[in-house]
């Protein structure tokens, strides 16, 4: 048992045969050299990096389109509404009341066209009525002829008597004095006459008004009254419109009238028929323009009419360089990039796509230039918002601010 325990005590003894241990500073000296070196690397290089994920970038935006052979020929946009050019208020000439009504709104008509028809029965009374008085007045100078004639017969006999010395003058003057006061109102009674048959016409005009017919071809254009209804001459009845003459009246700023002369071929897109667009062109100028907004009016036609056209549809209308053809207008799209957006980062064109306050760098394959960008052949689709002039700091999945954003 000692000698296992002076076997431990040996085993924990210091050799100290080996001399005194070296000196340790060169190492030390490498260690802090070393340090400086990470501290100016980090202050250069990754300083930039940590300030960029810390506080945010701020960056211009702007986005990838889709520009049709359209849209790359328009010199000016504007909004409008579709305008009809000829209207008509439909009314009565006369106050009665409604007993049929011969339309519906949206129903076409054919100039003359019966739409309204009013109760006869007071005008027929009326007709019925001077009728009456025209016979009354008729047999009136009637009964004067025969009294006119009758009393000229006694007349010439009496004068063949005067002459013969066998009546007194005075009866024959008698006579001349009845035969004058006949004449006077035989022509009271044909004048009378006359008036009453007058008035007779008249009601019978007034028998025509009873129906009201249309004043053009046209599409009804508001409610029309209904059965019963008593009419008066200062409210329409219903409001018509010709569906030919409508045109679309756009809103253009006073400072770019000149891009939209009369014959200026147009591009004209309806609210209510998305993805579709109809040929146009300018055929007037407003004569006046509208003071407080500074815009003039300009009147667009369709070359082509659809038949789904409404009045009061919103429209929006672009004032082309030049008038394009069917082929042209039918091309797909071209889908544009930027050009202040692209980036040469490894070896190739890259653009930084912003998503969620963050960018990412997505490599695109460029086509031909076109206007400010090119045409993108591989990457992003339309609508896609990149960076616009990126800073050289900016990286892959960096966090950055949309200047303007709060």
């Amino acid at each position: 048992m000692n000698e296992k325990l002076s076997s431990d005590l040996a085993s924990l003894r210091i050799d100290r045969s080996g001399g005194a241990p070296k000196r340790r500073f060169p190492r030390l000296l490498l260690l802090v050299a070393l340090g400086g070196s990470a501290v100016w690397a980090a202050s250069v290089y990754g300083r930039p990096y940590l300030e960029a994920q810390v506080f945010k970038t701020e960056v211009d935006v702007t986005e990838i389109s889709s520009v049709s052979p359209v849209q790359a020929s328009v010199d000016l946009t504007s909004t409008g509404y579709v305008v009809p050019q000829t209207t008509a208020k439909i009314g009565s000439k006369i106050v009665g009341r409604i007993t049929a009504v011969n339309v519906r709104e949206g129903q076409r008509v054919k100039k003359g066209d019966v739409l309204f028809e009013l109760d006869p029965i007071d005008q027929e009374a009326a007709i019925t009525s001077s009728k009456a008085k025209v016979t009354a007045a008729a047999s009136k100078a009637l009964t004067y002829k025969a009294q006119r004639a009758e009393l000229e017969l006694d007349y010439k006999r009496q004068k063949m008597l005067l002459d013969k010395g066998a009546v007194a003058k005075g009866v024959v003057e008698d006579l001349e004095a009845k035969m004058k006061s006949l004449d006077a109102q035989l022509k009271a009674a044909e004048a009378e006459t006359f008036a009453m048959s007058t008035d007779v016409d008249t009601l019978k005009t007034g028998l025509k008004n009873l129906k009201i017919e249309a004043p053009m071809d046209g599409t009804i254009a508001s409610k029309p009254a209904g059965l019963g209804d008593i009419t008066n001459p200062s409210v329409p009845l219903a409001e018509l419109i010709d569906f030919s003459s409508l045109l679309v009246e756009a809103d253009v700023p006073e400072g770019r009238l000149h891009l939209a002369k009369p014959g200026r071929p147009c591009e004209i897109a309806l609210d209510s028929m998305p993805g579709e667009s109809f040929v146009g062109e300018v055929v007037e100028v407003g004569p006046r323009l509208n003071r407080a907004k500074a815009t003039g009016s300009v009147k667009v036609k369709f070359v082509n009419m659809p038949e789904e056209l409404r009045a009061e549809m919103s429209a929006r209308v672009s004032f082309l360089q030049k008038a394009l053809d069917e082929s042209a207008r039918k091309q797909a799209p071209k889908v544009i990039v930027p050009a202040a957006a692209i980036v040469e980062r490894g070896g190739g064109k890259a653009v930084f796509v912003l998503e969620e306050g963050k960018v990412r760098l997505a490599p695109i394959t460029l086509g031909e230039t076109f206007g400010t960008g090119f045409v993108l052949e591989n990457g992003p689709p339309p609508g896609t918002r990149v960076v616009k002039d990126p800073p050289k700091e900016l990286g892959d999945g960096q966090s950055v601010k949309e200047k303007g954003a709060t």
